[in-house]
């Protein structure tokens, strides 16, 4: 256990984050797999709409250094890539 207040604060703040950090991953895993859902799926419109929704979450996801920003841009192109393909 944290010894000084300052560690304690610390300690706190880092649940906090964790906490926020979770919500947001988890938001995040929920949108990609929206995608992949309508590509199984052969849904060429509804694929083209959760990407597009998609495509943003990931980047903020990265500008908040929650992912690096090449995983980003990584799921994004092979999401893309999947997509054409349909």
């Amino acid at each position: 256990m944290a010894n000084t207040s300052q560690a304690r604060k610390r300690a706190r703040q880092a649940v906090k984050r964790r906490m926020a950090n979770a919500g947001q991953r988890s938001m995040m895993r929920t949108y990609l797999k929206k995608t992949v859902k309508a590509l199984d799926a052969g849904d060429r419109a509804q694929a083209e709409a959760a990407f597009r929704a998609a495509a943003p979450i990931l980047d903020r996801m990265a500008r908040k250094r929650l992912i690096h920003k090449n995983k980003a841009a990584r799921h994004k192109s092979r999401l893309q890539a999947r997509l054409r393909a349909l």
